[in-house]
């Protein structure tokens, strides 16, 4: 998969150096997916969770962070469109975002 972008990872995890092992991991997987369809997600993040327009939140850390992305299953494609704390990510709506 193509993520778009990790320097908003890159961004967040300089300024929240816990963030940045588990950020990287997880960029790492996602590059090396091919996922297709949700289930292939949820094979291999059973806390993941699903909304609408292929939106995914990713618990990070142990749910110490939140990442939401929109995923382009076709193109192949990962849009990250927030990361932020638990309490950060209690603030946005994850559907607009």
């Amino acid at each position: 998969m193509n993520v778009i972008s990790k320097k908003t990872l890159v961004e967040f995890y300089e300024s929240h150096t816990q963030a940045k092992v588990p950020l990287e991991a997880w960029h790492a997987e996602a590059r090396k997916a091919n996922w297709q369809k949700p289930d292939d997600i949820k094979k291999e993040y059973v806390s993941v969770s699903f909304l609408k327009d292929n939106r995914v939140v990713f618990n990070i850390k142990g749910n110490d962070y939140r990442l939401v992305v929109h995923i382009d299953y076709l193109r192949k494609i990962v849009r990250v469109k927030f990361i932020g704390t638990h309490e950060e990510y209690n603030k946005i709506n994850a559907q607009e975002i």
